[in-house]
């Protein structure tokens, strides 16, 4: 009887719509508590008597800057706000409280300090390293269009035969290649669309779909790691290794990758013995079928010379002396003269991510420029840590807080605070290789986080399939997190003390 009632999908769908409204309110809840806590701390920082910070000589613009970069760690750690967001309102607040631009009674030189220059902070949004990454974008965008990423996995998997555990090989090997030019997300996407058809012929019952899945992820993450452009972590450590202010040290593209290719190419083969032996495959044999045409037409030929072109001047920068900020404009030049990328393309570019790292160049400008990171050397004794400390200190926290958080976010939060600690230490970093190789560590730990869904895009992409349980992602996360920090660092202390970079 009950059978023949067709109003039990109308009850199931309100109690549904009643669930959906419950966690709603709570997840909102949640957020206005949080918005409390961010807003009570920094309004506690920025108002408390100058004497509270212990810090000689601290000014008003100082005070405000530390009061706000407590905002924005709170805001990026909690994720009150997207990580885009709470960069906008760092540079809002940099921008109307302590600029030469900001509101009149409240930014007198005479009676809060020196105040930044509103330009310099404006300025980050236009930093050589936001060109490096709207080239690698642009990039990617062309050869979506031209269906070039296809044409180029159909040819790279196919020496990869037909052997489950090859297959997979490939796999990890293209997709950790293709994330080194492109986004690790959308290099992600499109490696799991490829698997589609791959999961249909794998067994339900076997391990090998798991192993499929976590390779993109893996490899992806991993990826990133191989070029200045392979993820935002990368490139904001470049920027501060290459500021003409700063270290100016001029690491090129090519120098980057001399040390990072051999790293990542190690760990992409170690991920491959760990995820054929921990999820074994049942079927010994998979026919790859990859859908996607390279389109025939002059656009496909230009993006290819112009994709050659700027990967050799990239790896050729120390010989021509073209660095590796102005020939990431050649290959958006080149796109838009030839229409190639139109203006609805340049919707597709991930403004999210630029307005995120721009942020975080606004905070490292304000601690500096104001003179707050030279106070801060004064008064805290960074001379007197060692060096193994704080190499082996900045890799852990940044490994914890990007496993949580994007590790954009993250590098952008702890870059500036360890320039300013580096600098302190002065000759006694040496003895690993000076500031490089704490900065390029963090770098390392930031990709090597990928324990949870949420640690990075890729992550979520493969959850996303419901071919992979929170514990297998977390179990395969550790594992080769774990390896490829100690592999990293090892390389970066042994490359400091050979002082090689």
């Amino acid at each position: 009887m009950f059978k023949n009632f067709h109003g039990f999908h109308v009850l199931d769908a309100y109690h549904k719509m009643r669930s959906l409204k419950k966690a709603q309110r709570e997840r909102i809840i949640k957020k206005l508590i949080q918005a409390c806590v961010v807003l009570v701390v920094t309004l506690l920082l920025w108002n408390a008597p100058i004497t509270f910070f212990g810090i000689d000589g601290l000014t008003v613009v100082q005070q405000r800057i530390i009061a706000i970069f407590a905002f924005a760690t709170l805001m990026w750690v909690m994720e009150v706000a997207s990580s885009w967001a709470t960069s906008v309102a760092i540079i809002g607040l940099l921008l109307l409280f302590t600029s030469n631009s900001g509101i009149k009674w409240m930014c007198d030189p005479e009676e809060v300090g020196q105040l930044l220059s509103y330009k310099a902070v404006m300025a980050t949004f236009a930093d050589p390293v936001i060109m490096l990454f709207i080239g690698g974008f642009t990039l990617a965008i062309a050869a979506g269009k031209t269906g070039l990423d296809a044409q180029l996995a159909k040819i790279l998997l196919r020496p990869f035969g037909t052997k489950s555990e090859n297959v997979l090989l490939g796999f990890l090997l293209i997709t950790g290649l293709f994330s080194m030019f492109v986004s690790n997300t959308a290099t992600a996407a499109m490696m799991l669309t490829f698997l589609a058809p791959v999961f249909k012929q794998l067994p339900p019952e076997g391990k090998g779909r798991i192993a499929m899945a976590l390779s993109i992820p893996v490899a992806a993450n991993l990826g990133g790691m191989g070029t200045p452009i392979g993820t935002p972590p990368n490139t904001i450590a470049l920027k501060y290794l290459n500021d003409p202010e700063g270290l100016n040290l001029g690491l090129g593209f090519g120098q980057w990758m001399m040390f990072m290719f051999p790293l990542v190419a190690l760990l992409l083969f170690i991920s491959w013995m760990l995820l054929k032996r921990i999820f074994p495959f049942k079927q010994k044999t998979i026919q790859l079928h990859i859908e996607g045409e390279m389109k025939q037409n002059a656009h496909t030929y230009i993006v290819i010379v112009t994709f050659v072109l700027t990967v050799l001047l990239w790896l050729l920068d120390s010989v021509t002396g073209i660095n590796s900020y102005t020939v990431a404009l050649i290959p958006f030049v080149i796109f838009s003269l030839t229409g190639i990328i139109t203006r609805r393309d340049l919707e597709e570019i991930n403004w999210s991510v630029i307005w995120m790292v721009a942020g975080g160049f606004a905070l490292g400008y304000g601690l500096n420029a104001s003179g707050l990171a030279e106070r801060a050397v004064e008064s805290i004794p960074f001379g007197s840590f060692s060096p193994l400390f704080i190499l082996v200190l900045s890799g852990i926290i940044c490994y914890a807080l990007s496993n949580f958080i994007s590790n954009s976010a993250t590098a952008a939060l702890l870059m500036p605070i360890l320039v300013v600690v580096c600098a302190a230490m002065g000759d006694k970093l040496d003895a690993i290789g000076g500031t490089p190789t704490v900065l390029i560590g963090v770098a390392i730990a930031a990709s090597s986080a990928m324990v949870l869904p949420i640690s990075t895009p890729p992550n979520a992409l493969a959850f996303a399939t419901n071919l992979v349980q929170q514990k297998d992602m977390a179990k395969m996360g550790c594992i080769v997190g774990v390896i490829s920090m100690v592999l990293g660092y090892a390389l970066l202390y042994l490359m400091g003390i050979l002082h090689v970079l």
